[in-house]
């Protein structure tokens, strides 16, 4: 079953796809987009579009309160927000959306932690 599948997606149903759409008479400006490694038929492009839900639910959480928000998951997306936002300069293709969106997961994580850490040391509830 196997040789079944890997000929109908491999190379790739994505690059099928986007050969597909740049045969169509579009802009030029809209194929450079549609071409670009970083472009609409990539992870490159889906997988920083879907990570701002993690950074829209992080600021959704500006007002909660902090004894119910949890450190170590704070910690985490502040880490890997950070983490990425460098690593996504250092890929080729360089992504200003990954770097983007990473930038806002490390900005809204550190001003989370920062929340825990005052209610926990001052011992007050913002609720």
């Amino acid at each position: 079953m196997l040789p079944i599948v890997q000929k109908i997606f491999y190379p790739g149903v994505a690059p099928y796809l986007q050969s597909k759409v740049l045969s169509y008479p579009l802009p030029e400006k809209l194929k450079g987009l549609i071409a670009h490694p970083a472009g609409p038929f990539t992870i490159h492009f889906y997988a920083p579009a879907f990570k701002w839900c993690i950074s829209i639910a992080n600021l959704a959480d500006i007002n909660r309160p902090t004894d119910r928000m949890s450190l170590s998951q704070q910690f985490a997306v502040a880490c890997t927000g950070l983490i990425w936002s460098r690593y996504s300069m250092v890929i080729t293709p360089v992504n200003y959306n990954l770097l983007s969106v990473n930038f806002v997961m490390a900005i809204t994580g550190i001003y989370q932690i920062g929340r825990i850490g005052h209610a926990t040391w001052f011992k007050t509830s913002n609720k």
